[in-house]
């Protein structure tokens, strides 16, 4: 097994949950002074602060990276009008800010999926049949897209459950669906990469028929540590090659960051901005 840079942290999602995220690179800067951060997805929305989170991610420069998460993906919809703000969001914010262009240029561009040294790092789950470097290159196909200059185009034909099992031959937009699916919303599938994508939120870790995606026998990417959030219902998940990192900040939780290294944990208590449900 090939050793993680001692200085690389992952964090749990954020979710706008600012000042929480002060607190915690306080902490990480006191542990590890310029440590590298790779934020797992959801940096926004449902939190009170999601446009400041949104500013300091992007101020870290090359010392972090940001996955994209299905809240993320929802933002970029709706600041071009492909969805409508829920009830619960908290991205009104960001679309009326003066920097809003540049914030959201930036957003796009992030990755969906990234392997470093032996952890994949991805926002919600992998299917059975891929592997760590089929998983990034898939995302890297759904990555093009987005950087491109059809990515809004793109964007009004992302949402929806079909196809919910992989196939190497599709093709097109039911191709990057599947993709973003997977990446993004996945928690339960079957034995053979059936996806289950209607399940609430809350649900925990029962779902008739259906298994969590890592719990799946045979899953091609158990020779790696596959780092992900997205299931906060769960919790903190630390298996020799799984961890599991939302921990419910946007709940009144804890927001969680973790040291590769050493599997050190950092968390701070989170003030409750939502309620479950």
């Amino acid at each position: 097994m090939t050793s993680i840079s001692p200085t690389l942290y992952a964090v749990g999602d954020l979710q706008g949950c600012h000042q929480s995220l002060l607190n915690l690179l306080e902490r990480i800067d006191a542990a590890t002074p310029d440590a590298r951060l790779i934020f797992v997805g959801d940096l926004v929305n449902r939190g009170p602060q999601s446009l400041a989170t949104l500013r300091l991610i992007r101020s870290l420069g090359d010392r972090a990276q940001a996955l994209l998460g299905n809240h993320d993906l929802h933002l970029l919809a709706a600041a071009h009008g492909i969805r409508k703000l829920h009830k619960a969001d908290t991205l009104q914010e960001i679309l009326d800010a003066p920097d809003r262009d540049e914030l959201l240029d930036w957003l796009r561009q992030r990755p969906l999926a990234l392997q470093e040294q032996d952890h994949l790092f991805l926002h919600a789950g992998v299917l059975p049949q891929w592997s760590a470097a089929k998983t990034v290159a898939l995302a890297q196909e759904v990555e093009a897209v987005l950087r491109g200059p059809h990515w809004v185009g793109f964007l009004s034909e992302m949402y929806g459950n079909q196809p919910l099992r992989w196939d190497d031959a599709l093709q097109g937009n039911e191709r990057l669906r599947c993709i973003v699916n997977a990446l993004t919303r996945l928690r339960f599938c079957t034995e053979d990469g059936t996806m289950e994508l209607a399940a609430k939120e809350s649900t925990g870790i029962s779902m008739p028929g259906y298994l969590p995606w890592f719990d799946v026998p045979q899953r091609q990417t158990q020779d790696v540590t596959v780092v992900y959030g997205h299931w906060s219902t769960l919790g903190l998940v630390l298996r020799p090659n799984l961890i599991g990192l939302d921990t419910g900040c946007v709940w009144g939780g804890k927001l969680t960051a973790v040291r590769l290294a050493d599997r050190q944990l950092f968390q701070v208590s989170c003030p409750q901005a939502q309620r479950p449900g």
